[in-house]
């Protein structure tokens, strides 16, 4: 390949230390600390930068529960929300690379035994389309009002109220059991959007994807993430739910919006149904995460340093294709929630397998054909936060995650991930006027 323009080529950002590809991983803890303020007395971040599939800088800052002296830890373990998408997206693709299905497989066929009976409208949804949220399937199996009830969390009846945990769900036996008749219900019914015609971001077509491959397998979800993605990866800290335990603070305790209470990790209001789990419950420390992104980094076909591994890089390839302009719904409550969750919801921004892609000026490669294509996504349980970005073409990547809800975490969060690109990101010799460090 020829050799890319001097203008365009890239070079290491100058780290703080001076050390872009020996010695420890610069310590940020200080760049952290002066994002939080005096919020670093009332919730805390972390936070691990990656070059490839090696984090070059990382740090920790803040609390881990208001009004106490417990600091946060690179050790301690952060609930993820909707970051785990990407990791259910992965399992699927590899069921897919099995033979047991492809992305083209309809819900008419995968649920046929299972759901009776199935709307005629479901019968020719695609798996991609559900990974896509392009189905027109709801976006919680209890609709909006789970989601406004975020903000209001824990004094609402979001997590602990009876309409979540009484039947039939409340009968059912197992959380396998639970997601298919979440499967069923939903199948059952009309869809509100015409399969197909429009973004519509949807919890409800993950836990889907979850009933997928317990169907698939005859493995609960919880055991597939564990045995495929856990434990290959050596990721030790993973788990499911909010972490930690009841009255004590040996991990983060989650602060809910806008009052910021501290809540108790063993308490019915820091806790999610289970069944929520393939669209987003698991949790792990920023360092464990950071293998599950590298992972996803090094596999992209534009990463210049490009190492698939546990997926063909073909799979990638699929996982993170741009797909024509995705048109947003209308309606300002879904816009809203995309852009609180990401910071972006753009006619620019398309979404596929668990990961939200656009393009920015700091992203772009030095290779031709290079776009400056991204990967990100955001995730929340109500009491916790987290937030992605992936840069392939630069081999580049920022994790953040904060122990408060959707409301001054969401803009704190987006701060470090704009300091962190600013200070860690290759920089091109000659960057366009106006070039934006956000993710």
């Amino acid at each position: 390949m020829s050799e890319a323009p001097k203008s365009s080529a890239l070079k290491p950002a100058g780290l703080p230390d001076r050390k872009t590809e020996d010695g420890a991983p610069v310590n940020v803890d200080a760049i952290l600390q002066s994002i939080l303020g005096r919020g670093g007395e009332r919730f805390g971040m972390a936070t691990a930068v990656l070059r490839g599939e090696r984090i070059i800088a990382q740090g920790a800052a803040g609390v881990r529960k208001r009004g106490t002296a417990e600091r946060i830890t690179l050790d301690d373990r952060f609930h993820l929300g909707s970051s785990t998408k990407a990791m259910t997206a992965t399992l699927v693709a590899m069921l897919v690379e099995e033979g047991k299905l492809n992305w083209t497989t309809t819900l008419g066929e995968l649920f046929a035994d299972t759901v009776k009976p199935m709307h005629p409208a479901w019968e020719k949804v695609t798996l991609l389309q559900v990974l896509a949220h392009r189905s027109g399937l709801p976006l919680d199996p209890d609709g909006l009002g789970r989601v406004f009830n975020l903000f209001r969390a824990p004094y609402a009846s979001l997590r602990s109220g009876p309409e979540l945990m009484r039947p039939p769900r409340a009968r059912l036996r197992t959380v396998p059991q639970q997601r298919l008749e979440i499967a069923r219900q939903a199948l059952s019914r009309p869809p509100g959007i015409p399969p197909g015609t429009k973004y519509w971001y949807s919890n409800v077509g993950y836990i889907l994807a979850g009933a997928v491959l317990e169907h698939l397998t005859d493995r609960a979800w919880e055991d597939l993430m564990r045995e495929r993605l856990f434990q290959p990866l050596g990721i030790s800290t993973g788990g499911f739910g909010q972490p930690g335990t009841a009255g004590k603070t040996d991990q983060p305790w989650g602060h809910s919006s806008f009052v910021g209470k501290p809540i108790d990790p063993g308490s019915p209001a820091a806790q999610f149904p289970l069944y929520y789990g393939p669209a987003g419950l698991a949790h792990m420390t920023i360092t464990d995460w950071a293998k599950f992104i590298g992972l996803h980094l090094r596999g992209d076909p534009a990463n210049p340093h490009r190492q698939a591994a546990l997926l063909k890089p073909d799979t990638f390839a699929e996982l993170h294709a741009v797909a024509l302009t995705t048109p947003y719904s209308k309606g300002w409550v879904m816009r809203g929630i995309t852009s609180l969750a990401t910071g972006d919801a753009g006619p620019a921004v398309t979404y596929r397998a668990g990961w939200f892609i656009s393009t920015s000026s700091w992203a772009k490669g030095a290779q031709p054909g290079d776009t400056g294509r991204r990967l990100w996504h955001g995730g929340s349980n109500g009491i916790s936060h987290t937030v992605v970005c992936i840069a392939p073409e630069i081999d580049f990547a920022v994790l953040v995650a904060c122990n408060r809800g959707l409301d001054i975490a969401i803009w704190k969060t987006r701060q470090a991930v704009r300091a962190l690109i600013r200070t860690f990101a290759p920089k091109r010799e000659r960057r366009p006027s106006g070039s934006s460090y956000a993710c």
